[in-house]
């Protein structure tokens, strides 16, 4: 194996790990605020515990997501240098924006989110809450906007001296809002809120089955199925389709991957499960004639260009195809399980009675994360062999120096790593959903006159200076 590719296959590897908590945190934290929000309009205890419950949550997913991120940063330089100069003066900008945008506004409240619920009173508590939950967007905006750049360069010129060539911004805008922008942003958001909502329904239908915190379980599922409902019908039938048109648009190569298509042709069909022969540049399965035209341009006849027929075609053909059909089966298949769950509720709450339904319901997060993971595969793979589209080819922007060896120890040491990652978060995830909500006078801060009497005396000023810095 040579440094391209173990380069690529460490960072895949990384970088989808990762990828799994940005989204699940702008979801969970989404639902969090509006938890929150019920507490602050209705008064009603059970909300206030069950905002205690997920804010503590949402710390573990957040911090796992900072763990996961950073490793990021060091492979751009010590793995892909000459990229990370010929990107650096575009991306310099944008990471900026994220820091001070985003990274600033979700630390400058997180420990007031995390620590300051029983201190700061409901309604400084949720502006904290809200503050760290829209940082968190903010930092998308700017990541998908980065990686948007790669997929459709634009407002930038290319600077040939002094040598290495790089990519320099013109327009600070326009880089930011290239034509592949704002499809992939609302895509993004969409399915973040989707596995946000998938994850409260899926703990509260865990705890009606088990017949523990039942009461709060029922309280989260009024709150999380009619937002599963909206968020995944809306990302399935709207926005997903949305950003495959972007795609055809502006990376037709990405397209003929995602779908198999080896020879230009009208009336191009759509395969509903496949497999693609890269070697013989066929592709089998089952295909309903016409859907692609008709999918990427509303023209059931329009003619669709083939992998054959770009003079640098993609090179990751198969598994492009199957991480969109993986992204897209799935995607369709969360519907009917959010439209079943939302029946039986809605129907005399039949959902409570029917285990097998609050299985399903607990097994939708699992599925909306390897949505997610399967849409990032999609979004990077279709567009290799570039990594800038167009402009940087993938064996381009690795580090000359690096050698093979070198990120063949790197590479045990991050599997090595996330593994123990992984299996903390589980453990602390699963600790906290078996101990479930404490009760609320648990939670609340005690007043100054019931705390022992020498702290009692520190925070009332009692005694000399002396003995208060004794204490």
């Amino acid at each position: 194996m040579d440094a391209e590719l173990l380069a690529r296959l460490q960072f895949t590897l990384t970088a989808s790990y990762h990828f799994i908590f940005p989204p699940l945190s702008m979801g969970l934290g989404l639902m969090l605020l509006v938890v929150s929000g019920l507490y602050l309009r209705t008064r009603d205890p059970k909300w206030r515990r069950l905002s205690f419950f997920w804010v503590k949550v949402y710390g573990i997913v957040f911090a796992m997501g900072v763990a996961t991120g950073i490793v990021q940063e060091f492979e751009f330089g010590m793995n892909w240098a000459d990229y990370s100069r010929f990107v650096g003066n575009i991306f310099g900008s944008l990471l900026a924006a994220e820091g001070v945008f985003a990274f600033f506004l979700e630390g400058g409240f997180l420990g007031l989110m995390l620590f300051g619920g029983n201190r700061l009173g409901p309604r400084m508590w949720f502006l904290a809450s809200a503050m760290v939950v829209i940082g968190a967007h903010f930092s998308a905006i700017w990541i998908v906007a980065a990686n948007s750049w790669m997929q459709t360069p634009a407002g930038y010129d290319i600077q040939a001296l002094p040598e290495p060539a790089r990519a320099v911004m013109t327009d600070f805008w326009a880089t930011v809002l290239t034509p592949s922008f704002m499809p992939r942003l609302l895509h993004v958001f969409f399915a973040s809120w989707t596995a946000g909502a998938a994850f409260v329904a899926s703990v509260s239908a865990y705890y009606v089955l088990r017949a523990r915190h039942a009461d709060l379980g029922r309280a989260s599922l009024a709150v999380a199925v009619p937002f599963f409902i909206v968020f995944a019908v809306a990302n399935a039938f709207v926005f997903g389709p949305e950003s495959a048109r972007s795609v055809a648009e502006n990376q037709p190569t990405k397209l003929a991957a995602m779908e198999g298509t080896w020879q230009t042709e009208a009336g191009a069909p759509a395969y509903l499960v496949g497999w693609v022969d890269e070697e013989a540049g066929t592709t089998t399965g089952l295909a309903v004639p016409g859907l692609l035209s008709f999918l990427a341009t509303g023209d059931p006849n329009a003619t669709i260009e083939g992998i054959d027929s770009f003079e640098t075609p993609p090179t990751v053909v198969n598994l492009t195809f199957q991480s969109y059909h993986l992204m897209v089966a799935l995607g369709f298949a969360i519907v009917p399980f959010a439209l079943l769950a939302g029946v039986l509720w809605f129907w005399k709450r039949k959902l409570l009675e029917y285990r097998w339904a609050l299985w399903i319901l607990v097994s939708t997060v699992f599925v909306a994360l390897i949505v997610i993971t399967a849409g990032w595969w999609v979004a990077e793979f279709g567009r290799q062999p570039w990594i800038v589209y167009e402009m940087l080819l993938t064996a381009d922007g690795t580090s000359p120096v690096v050698s093979a060896e070198e990120i063949v120890v790197s590479l045990g040491g991050f599997i090595l790593l996330y593994t123990i990652l992984l299996v903390l978060f589980v453990y602390l995830l699963n600790k906290k959903i078996q101990h479930g909500p404490e009760p609320l006078e648990s939670l609340e801060a005690r007043p100054v006159s019931e705390l022992p009497d020498t702290l009692r005396d520190i925070f009332t000023s009692r005694g000399t200076g002396e003995e208060r810095m004794t204490r």
